[in-house]
């Protein structure tokens, strides 16, 4: 969709990833053995055809631009268009404590030189193969100011979430933010789409009167006066906000199904290359039901697991029902069940780590554990 830029909105994004993002926003968080939360929603706008997408960044972004680089991985690198991260105008802390309008009309400038007439909108932690191209052609054909993408699930695991409630029509008439207690399964996945000429007008008008929240203040205020329009996403949803849907929505990557729809069905998903030898699996080691990236080494015994790029499982060791992060060691005659370990932990000989599938064990990045 060539009319369409992309907009990956962080500014406020939540923050409730414990130690997954101390040192890292959320969108930087890494996924599935080799990707990073943003990986998701940047490859949908990609594969729709967006050639134009802005990274509106504001906290602990350092990572996430060694991430994305110059968006060469996500074919962003271009004389025209491409991938703009953009970071907070100032280092005034009043000034960034502001919300994301008033951060859009800081960078007003950019909408204006863009040719695209129509703005997606969409923020960092939705883990989906979305093809958008039908929901902006929806919104062009349609009448509307702004159609918001949603999910009809009954998913648990979704309960920290925005919800919202249609009209016969499909007309949005409530919503609810997270703390709400609306009774409904339309889960909203917080993608807007509008014209940009709309969005501006949106920006100048709330921030007059003295709103700079685009969900909460433009949006959920002016329901009324607005004509908000809905569209359906039937593929498969993770919504990564707490630890428990991290681990949740990680270990279902261990189905088969969920892997082909999120990874293979409306395109691929893309992510920064590492060029690393495949994994290494040694005399004596034993593996079960596990997604283990380049790089690895397993000597050890490994079940229904999630090891990243340059994990050695040395032998002696037994890893169950764990996500371990990039160039993580686990040493011999350790035991490790329900954990989550960040970048780069060591967990020394003879240690026993033990979580549970809604707490699981968590280590800081760089923690050495048994000293």
């Amino acid at each position: 969709m060539k009319r369409a830029m992309g907009v990956i909105n962080l500014i406020n994004e939540i923050d409730f990833l414990e130690v997954l993002n101390r040192n890292r926003c959320v969108a930087a968080v890494p996924f599935g053995g080799r990707y990073r939360l943003i990986d998701f929603i940047l490859s949908g706008m990609v594969n729709s055809g967006m050639s134009k997408v802005a990274v509106f960044t504001h906290n602990k972004y350092r990572a996430l631009m060694d991430h994305l680089g110059s968006g060469k991985e996500w074919d962003l690198d271009r004389k025209r268009g491409g991938l703009f991260v953009l970071p907070p105008h100032t280092e005034d802390q009043d000034e960034r404590a502001k919300g994301d309008l008033y951060q859009f009309y800081c960078q007003r400038d950019y909408f204006h030189r863009s040719k695209q007439d129509v703005v997606v909108i969409t923020r960092s932690h939705m883990v989906c193969n979305i093809d958008l191209e039908p929901a902006i052609q929806a919104h062009l054909d349609g009448d509307a100011d702004i159609t918001m993408v949603y999910k009809n699930t009954s998913d648990e695991t979704l309960s920290r979430n925005r919800r919202i409630r249609m009209d016969e029509t499909g007309r949005v008439v409530e919503m609810q933010d997270h703390n709400g207690r609306l009774v409904s399964d339309n889960v909203s996945m917080e993608i807007f789409i509008m014209t940009k000429a709309f969005l501006l007008d949106l920006v100048e008008t709330s921030l007059a009167q003295g709103f700079d929240h685009l969900f909460r203040d433009a949006i959920m205020k002016n329901m009324d006066r607005l004509k908000i329009a809905s569209y359906e996403y039937t593929g498969y949803l993770g919504i990564v906000n707490t630890i428990q849907s991290y681990y949740h929505h990680s270990m279902n990557l261990l189905n088969p199904e969920v892997r082909r729809e999120l990874f293979y069905k409306n395109g691929l998903i893309y992510t920064k290359i590492k060029d690393e030898p495949p994994a290494r699996y040694l005399e004596g080691s034993s593996t079960q039901n596990s997604l283990i990236a380049n790089g690895c080494i397993v000597e050890g015994a490994v079940e229904n697991c999630i090891l990243f790029r340059g994990v050695r499982v040395k032998a002696g060791a037994v890893v169950r029902n764990s996500i371990i992060l990039q160039n993580g060691e686990i040493h011999t005659d350790t035991s490790i069940t329900n954990a989550i370990l960040d970048k780069d932990v060591k967990v020394l000989q003879g240690k026993t780590l033990q979580g549970d599938p809604t707490s699981p064990f968590l280590a800081v990045k760089r923690s050495i554990i048994g000293q």
